[in-house]
């Protein structure tokens, strides 16, 4: 049997010609790159984005609202948000979590104690627990307390020191300061006034408003204000991609606005998105070429040793034995290739998480598990092809 393989090796190598087996393979090795590399890098786009390691807090939430137009202006019903358009917002696919900015209903004046010689109009907001990015004991309030916690975004606090304070000759404050200073605030609405005294408990980055607990707001528009609930101006969003195109999409067609530096990357990734898209294409157009390649291969080498092939079926040997016999020397092929892809896919993704790493971005260093699961579909679709190829060139000609 030895001797009858050997036999068989010599008369099919006759058909193997070296530039078309080169071609054959580089055409298939360059499809499987291509392919694999568009799969690990959609993989890791989205571990750039999701994973914890790279997440920014303050950017999963979006303050949104309408913009404002000439038209609206004197009209503040039309900055509302009807219920049609809350129940459409909150069931959108990016929205994970919605809630209200309750705004007051009453007038709110804010001293400074001392000398300070500080009073001013201000406002209040409120949203719900979950969206606030301070944690603090003291943010609570009941109807029996005179104090009331307050929050400052963090951009009121750099306008004074780097703007007011300076232009003014005035002393720039720590946020510890602020904190120690209690304030007089009052409400009021008509002749109905009560004061407070207001105590800063913490800075925001996340909503750029005079924070108050939820509870007070809701005492104080009951009491000063109508006693109902007014349609909310502006709502808050919990998002997993602030920079998912969609999103940005959603919200020009609605007239809505956000912050934009947080939805500025929704271009570059829809860029990114079809690059990755384009590239997988072409690998999997030149996958295509490449089963095309190797099944004229295939039938080249079977036609070129068609004489031999008919005369080794006439002393007797099966068609289904020299069907075996072909696969046997493809398949090694099929799977060197498939390796060395994998390999060179598998460096360039160790390359790409150590640089990415040395601008704190972190992905993993080591293939996906559908990117290694692609080759080996790949590896298996290749095989399939083949084999149902060989069967029908062998059977033609014996």
């Amino acid at each position: 049997m030895p001797s009858f393989y050997q036999l068989l090796k010599k008369i099919i190598q006759t058909g193997i010609g070296r530039s078309r087996l080169i071609m054959a393979a580089g055409g298939l090795g360059i499809a499987m790159i291509l392919l694999l590399i568009a799969i690990q890098a959609h993989t890791d786009f989205d571990q750039l984005l999701h994973n914890q390691r790279n997440a920014n807090e303050s950017a999963d939430f979006l303050v949104i609202n309408k913009k404002i137009t000439n038209a609206m202006m004197g009209q503040n019903a039309k900055s509302e948000f009807t219920p049609a358009e809350i129940t459409d917002l909150q069931k959108q696919p990016f929205t994970e979590a919605f809630g209200f900015i309750t705004s007051n209903q009453y007038k709110v004046t804010a001293a400074a104690p001392g000398d300070l010689h500080f009073y001013t109009d201000m406002f209040f907001e409120s949203v719900p627990d979950s969206f606030i990015d301070v944690k603090n004991e003291e943010w609570k309030w009941t109807p029996s307390d005179n104090t009331i916690p307050i929050i400052l975004p963090n951009d009121f606090l750099n306008l004074y020191n780097f703007g007011f304070a300076l232009s003014q000759g005035l002393p720039q404050v720590s946020q510890e300061t602020i904190k120690a200073l209690p304030m007089k605030v009052t409400i009021s609405q008509g002749l109905m006034t009560q004061e407070f005294t207001g105590r800063i408990v913490g800075f925001s980055d996340r909503i750029t408003s005079f924070l108050v607990p939820n509870s007070f707001m809701d005492w104080a528009n009951s009491k000063f204000g109508s006693g109902q609930a007014a349609s909310p101006s502006r709502v808050i969003i919990k998002t997993k991609d602030p920079s998912n195109p969609v999103l940005a999409k959603y919200l020009e067609d609605k007239g809505y606005t956000t912050n934009q530096d947080k939805i500025k990357y929704s271009k570059t990734k829809l860029i990114v998105q079809t690059i990755v898209s384009v590239i997988g294409f072409f690998g999997l157009i030149l996958l295509v070429f490449a089963l095309l390649v190797f099944s004229m291969f295939i039938q080249l080498v079977i036609a070129s040793c068609k004489k031999e092939i008919q005369l080794l079926v006439t002393l007797g040997t099966a068609p289904r034995q020299l069907q075996r016999y072909l696969m046997r020397q493809f398949v090694p092929l099929y799977i060197t290739i498939g390796i060395a892809a994998l390999l060179l896919v598998a460096a360039l993704q160790w390359w790409a998480s150590a640089k990415l790493a040395e601008h704190d971005m972190f992905i993993a260093q080591w293939l996906a598990v559908g990117t290694a699961c692609a080759a080996l579909l790949v590896l298996v679709l290749v095989y399939i092809v083949n084999r149902v190829n060989v069967r029908k060139y062998i059977n033609a000609i014996s």
